[in-house]
């Protein structure tokens, strides 16, 4: 299959037109400069279910020693010191 060509002064006088015409295809367009492949148009990839993301993370964590006191002796804080 060979994919679509069109100039960009073309692209540029039907930007929106085209666009339209990859969403509903599903087939891209090759945008050229002088005959030279400048950009390609692609159909959008499919959107992810972002309803599902609160939580998503429930149940992999683990606490490991003690979460509340210090990691070293306040003795040891150089902010602490006289």
């Amino acid at each position: 299959m060979v994919m679509q060509e069109i100039s960009i002064s073309e692209f540029k006088a039907k930007c929106l037109a085209i666009l339209q015409q990859v969403s509903k295809t599903k087939k891209p367009i090759r945008v050229t400069r002088y005959g030279k492949p400048i950009a390609e148009v692609v159909p959008a990839s499919p959107a992810k279910d972002r309803t599902n993301w609160l939580g998503c993370m429930k149940g992999s964590g683990k606490i490991v020693g003690d979460i509340v006191s210090p990691v070293i002796d306040l003795e040891e804080w150089e902010a602490l010191r006289d």
